[in-house]
């Protein structure tokens, strides 16, 4: 995983923060492969709220705060409310990331 303990911390700060204390959140993409370089940070977000209002809300805050945090990089942020779909990146997420 190619993110300092520092960035993940960060990372799950954030979002315990701004998405619930029961969120989870996944690393997924190019990020979790050693051998690769650059790349953006790809999110996964299993909020513990399902209030679509609150998370749109909460999205763009926490974006730029974990923008602040961890540097000037592209985030890409999936977010999935607590009964919400189940889409079909959600689980390649869960499948081929890395929980944080």
């Amino acid at each position: 995983m190619r993110l300092s303990a520092s960035q993940i911390e960060a990372i799950k700060q954030e979002t315990e923060h701004y998405f619930g204390a029961r969120a989870e959140v996944w690393l997924f993409g190019s990020r979790v492969d050693d051998t690769a370089k650059g790349g953006d940070v790809d999110l996964y977000v299993r909020a513990a709220t399902g209030d679509a209002d609150q998370l749109a809300a909460a999205r763009f805050v926490f974006l730029a705060r974990l923008k602040r945090r961890i540097g000037d990089r592209r985030i890409d942020l999936v977010l999935q409310r607590s009964g919400g779909e189940e889409l079909p990146v959600h689980e390649l997420a869960r499948q081929r990331g890395i929980k944080l």
